[in-house]
């Protein structure tokens, strides 16, 4: 005879709809939970190559020095070049009387005209020489084009440079600058000029900040802007290249 076991039904489990995490409080984006570090970077920076070939005959600013804009950062020994401006100087003055002799002779009627005409070509040939000569030695000194300090030496005195070679690389530090990443829903109270705090992790110090300005568009895969900023105040003890954390948060 069949015996039927009567089994009582066990009650479905009930599941639990999680919130999704971006509507937990206290979750946020891969960028924002993770630290916004920055470097700090000098306003302007260039190499100042040698625009002749000549020999190193002053640094008068060592590397590491500070300078002021217009001050002397290389002198060449130019003395070549020094001698050929003569040259053509003394042309200058020879083919200036020949010319001004014909001019008088002219006047008697005792030279052609394609002889006076000659004589002040010659001239003209031998002001252009000395002016072509005039502008090489004025590429005898190198002086600054703003105030700053030398990044580094790529040159010793003493030492021949050619035409195009790098000599030193110089920096503005007067305005020490950051670049950084931010979410890019930052932007609803994100602007210019609002403050902020970096700390710098070589002084271990928490230094003011403004934004200056933002990027021109939002990476649309990692849904990030850049930003540019700059410390607040001077601080002797910061240098281009220190890096550190930006302090910044949608709640400021």
């Amino acid at each position: 005879m069949a015996v039927m076991l009567a089994v009582q039904a066990q009650p479905a489990p009930v599941s639990v709809a999680k919130k999704p995490a971006a509507a937990m409080p206290g979750v946020t984006s891969a960028l924002e939970q993770r630290d916004i570090r920055a470097q700090l970077a000098p306003r302007r920076y260039t190499t100042l190559a040698a625009e002749i070939g000549a020999k190193v005959q002053r640094l008068p600013v060592v590397e590491g020095g500070a300078f002021r804009q217009g001050q002397l950062l290389v002198q060449f020994d130019c003395s070549l070049q020094q001698a050929q401006l003569n040259k053509a100087q003394a042309g200058v003055d020879a083919t200036e009387k020949t010319w001004r002799a014909n001019q008088r002779l002219a006047e008697l009627n005792s030279v052609g005209k394609i002889e006076l005409d000659t004589s002040q070509a010659e001239w003209n040939k031998a002001r252009a020489d000395a002016a072509a000569s005039r502008s090489l030695l004025g590429k005898c000194q190198i002086t600054a084009p703003y105030a700053g300090r030398i990044a580094e030496q790529k040159i010793r005195e003493q030492q021949y440079a050619q035409p195009g070679q790098a000599l030193l690389d110089i920096l503005d530090d007067s305005v020490l600058e950051l670049e950084f990443l931010v979410p890019s829903r930052w932007l609803s109270w994100l602007h210019q000029g609002t403050a902020f705090e970096v700390r710098i992790d070589e002084t271990g110090k928490t230094y003011p900040a403004k934004v200056q300005r933002l990027a021109a568009r939002v990476d649309p895969v990692s849904q990030s802007i850049k930003v540019n900023a700059a410390i607040h105040g001077k601080f002797p003890e910061l240098i281009a290249g220190m890096s550190g954390q930006v302090l910044m948060a949608p709640s400021q």
